[in-house]
């Protein structure tokens, strides 16, 4: 069951299990939307952190978009593992495909913990490119090779925010640990017994029967989940994170960077958005050549950064340092509220 209303020119429907789709309601129909985006929080969080941002992207492109909120993981649900999260969001996606047959591409924004769900999820739904199709590009020189597909959809737009892309284990991932690494080795001792099987994922204390910690895992494809094939197919991918004042989420992990990489920033570097600093598109390499100079003391965040380095990124850095919420920069890059700096710069 849905119940539908409208508001400012948009329709709603939130369903039963608390999620919220918007799209345009000129016809009074979703029907005219063939791009469905799908938006996901983070820990503990709810439709609701997503509600605003969704509203702009219809508002910004009617009969374009179909925005689902997605709650199959709210609140409490989220400390059940970045797997079983992920596995979660993959059926709620599948779900609504079935419902919506006019949806042809499929786009993922996501918070802070749901970055990484996401990432598990496109995971799970990637279809590899059609062999006759590969070969008749082989055979044509013109042609581009066939990307995969994201449940049969063209995946356009992967965009995470803040989302600690390497875990919270290395040093001033979690920035409210002040940077002391024997509070930080304290934390991952007992972060299980505050955010229980997802704290144990984010601090990479999930070896098990010989496996390398779920994160390691999400930077290669395996035989059920093909991760990296799946950000791959997609055709943009934007990585979100602030500079400072994130007490969650550090600027390293959100960035996928390394300490010698975090860029000098200005203060504006954008009349628009005046809260991005830097901004930087990273080609996808190969990564054999470890940077000069460069002292990599934990061997799987390298390994991390390199298999998630093996696609291209466009990188955003941004700076709440000016504004009065910058303290909560975890929560104002999100757009969750009007009355908050947000950024619309989330292109679609």
């Amino acid at each position: 069951m849905e119940k539908h209303e409208e508001e400012n020119g948009l329709c709603k429907a939130e369903s039963v299990d608390g999620s919220l789709d918007v799209w345009s309601c000129q016809n009074s129909d979703s029907s005219s939307a063939d791009h469905l985006v799908v938006m996901v929080h983070g820990i503990l969080g709810s439709t609701d952190d997503w509600k605003f941002g969704a509203e702009q992207f219809v508002k910004k492109m009617p009969d374009k978009v179909f925005v689902h909120c997605s709650e199959k993981n709210v609140s409490a649900l989220t400390l059940d593992g970045v797997d079983v999260m992920g596995e979660r969001l993959a059926a709620e996606v599948l779900d609504i495909i079935q419902r919506k047959p006019n949806i042809c591409k499929i786009s993922f924004v996501a918070h802070s913990l749901g970055g990484l769900a996401a990432r598990y999820a496109i995971g799970k739904l990637y279809k590899p490119a059609n062999q006759e199709d590969v070969k008749d590009s082989v055979a044509d020189s013109s042609q581009e090779t066939p990307k995969g597909t994201i449940c049969g959809l063209e995946a356009m737009n992967f965009i995470t925010v803040a989302t600690p892309h390497l875990g919270s284990m290395g040093n001033k991932q979690v920035p409210f640990l002040f940077g002391f690494s024997s509070i930080e080795k304290v934390a991952g001792l007992i972060i299980h017994w505050i955010f229980k099987r997802t704290g144990r994922h984010l601090f990479l204390k999930d070896e098990e029967e010989g496996k390398p910690p779920l994160l390691r895992r999400m930077v290669e494809d395996t035989d059920d989940c093909h991760f990296i094939s799946a950000l791959r197919a997609f055709k943009r991918r934007v990585a979100y994170s602030n500079v400072g004042h994130d007490h969650v989420v550090g600027w390293k992990t959100a960035s996928i960077r390394r300490d010698s990489e975090l860029p000098k920033w200005e203060d504006s570097l954008n009349e628009k958005y005046p809260h991005i600093v830097y901004e930087e598109l990273c080609k996808a390499c190969d990564m054999e050549d470890i940077p000069e100079g460069e002292n990599h003391s934990d061997d799987i965040e390298e390994e991390m950064i390199k298999g998630l380095s093996s696609v291209s990124w466009e990188k955003v850095d941004v700076s709440f340092h000016s504004s009065r919420q910058r303290f909560a920069a975890h929560s104002v890059i999100q757009v969750s509220h009007s009355h908050l700096p947000y950024l619309m710069c989330l292109k679609i």
